[in-house]
């Protein structure tokens, strides 16, 4: 299931929208910010479906 994750880019500080897929466990993925195009390594990790928790960073 998709759900909609709301983020501050790490390098332009600017908030979008993002979709996370709930119903795995866990990923690690890059994906580039919509507004500054630089790249965000996401770290998604799911307890339920409606417990998720996503984190972004530069990668330094």
């Amino acid at each position: 299931m998709d759900a909609i994750a709301h983020m501050r880019c790490p390098w332009c500080g600017e908030r979008f929208e993002t979709l996370v897929d709930a119903s795995a466990d866990a990923a690690d993925y890059i994906e580039d910010c919509p507004v500054c195009c630089r790249p965000i390594e996401m770290q998604l990790r799911v307890g339920t479906e409606d417990d998720y928790r996503l984190q972004g960073g530069r990668g330094d």
